[in-house]
């Protein structure tokens, strides 16, 4: 048996892969249930596309900092002390969110949400990348992170309308769906391990409180923020404004529109596992670049169809499909195989982070801006826009997938100086 063979532990890989699936679900879950039950949240307290566009951008906001932040410390303190509690913490901002009774305390909850949300994002993010075999790391990280679309776009406008035809109010939705982050919580203390080297008792292999100097050298962390700004520019703010749009603007009924929405979530899940799965085999670069291609012109189709649910569906789909990917692919192995394992979380976390403060949160309140004095359908163009100037972004990452590097008879290498 090889080293590296002896390194991996194949069954704790795929029960880690799982419960990290399973948790990045609870993730998407718990952010993306207030889009589908805004309609009836904006009639109850009186909210406006400002508001859902405020809440949405301060979760991002929050999630961006935090992730930066505490993937850093995640990777000076360990994985499973920053994990855990911020699995418990945002199930149960999830929960308190069924207590609001106005815009500013929806726009504090999901603040806190969002912060613990985005250190759960960079620490888990890396520690697949580390319980993973290094030729399997695209698709195990892609499988992860597939969850937030499953769970969150797909299942979560189902199971939103669903349940508001069962509880008496919007309120008890949030109350049912914090749940489950309280079970998972339990298996990931039981199953999941420290990584090798957060264990050595040598300080010298730890990394400085916040190495930005070392962890921005990497062409591929710099372009990777940049990309991740351009695909949550058009991911997010789609998955913040399509209900209202399909409802407001189309005049689709609210069971067409759980159903058109949940194409994001579908197409999402699917992209998110075959894109950062693929781009192991054809490379990172033409994944990415294949990705912002293949968003932007079925969102132009999108745009230019009307009240034709299954067709919209369809594109809807394709756009997530696309946008999901590239959005898996720069968080996971682009930015992991971007520095030294030591730094891995903090570049995803600079990576996520940027994106998620420039694409997920000041974008959404753009878009409401948008949505509020020019129309809802003007804040798909403003979408479209993100994933054209994407397209030029991606052509310029350096190759780092090790099948692709290999071929080419090329050593593999980080792109960051060691």
């Amino acid at each position: 048996m090889s080293d590296l063979s002896a390194r991996f532990d194949t069954s704790y890989e795929w029960r880690a892969v799982l419960l990290l699936f399973l948790g990045f679900g609870l993730v998407g879950l718990d952010r993306w249930m207030i889009a589908p039950l805004f309609p009836a949240i904006m009639h109850d307290l009186r909210l406006t596309y400002q508001d859902l566009g405020d809440a949405v951008g301060a979760l991002a906001l929050c999630w961006g900092a935090f992730s930066t932040l505490m993937g850093n410390l995640s990777d000076r303190l360990g994985r499973r002390r920053i994990l855990i509690p911020a699995l418990l913490v945002f199930s149960s901002m999830a929960g308190v969110t069924g207590l609001v009774a106005g815009a500013t305390l929806l726009v504090i909850i999901r603040g806190v949400m969002g912060a613990t949300e985005g250190a759960f994002l960079s620490t888990s993010v890396a520690l697949t990348g580390e319980a993973s075999h290094p030729k399997r790391r695209g698709l195990n990280q892609g499988i992860q992170l597939s969850g937030f679309s499953l769970f969150g776009l797909a299942l979560g406008p189902i199971i939103a309308t669903q349940l508001l035809g069962l509880v008496p109010s919007w309120r008890w939705v949030f109350f049912i769906v914090s749940i489950p982050g309280f079970v998972l919580a339990v298996f990931l203390y039981r199953v999941i391990r420290e990584p090798p080297h957060l264990k050595r008792p040598s300080e010298a292999v730890r990394p400085p409180p916040l190495p930005w100097a070392a962890i921005l050298r990497s062409r591929n962390v710099v372009l990777s923020m940049v990309a991740m700004l351009c695909g949550m520019s058009c991911i997010f703010v789609l998955s913040a404004f399509i209900p209202n749009y399909l409802v407001d603007y189309l005049h689709l009924s609210r069971v067409q529109m759980g159903f058109v929405t949940s194409g994001l979530g579908f197409g999402g899940f699917s992209g998110g596992i075959v894109m950062p799965a693929l781009s192991d085999h054809i490379g990172r670069r033409a994944a990415a670049t294949l990705c912002f291609v293949g968003a932007a012109a079925l969102l132009y189709w999108f745009i230019r169809t009307g009240i034709e649910p299954l067709m919209l569906f369809a594109l809807l789909s394709g756009v997530a499909f696309f946008g999901f990917g590239v959005l898996s692919l720069l968080t996971g192995p682009v930015a992991t195989e971007a520095v030294p394992e030591q730094l891995a979380s903090s570049a995803i976390g600079i990576a996520s982070g940027t994106g998620e403060i420039f694409g997920g949160g000041i974008c959404p309140v753009i878009g409401g801006y948008i949505a509020q004095h020019f129309g809802i359908q003007n804040v798909v163009v403003f979408s479209l826009a993100g994933l054209l100037l994407g397209i030029l972004v991606s052509a310029l990452l350096i190759e780092t997938a090790p099948r692709k590097v290999a071929v080419s008879g090329v050593a593999l290498r980080r792109d960051s100086r060691r």
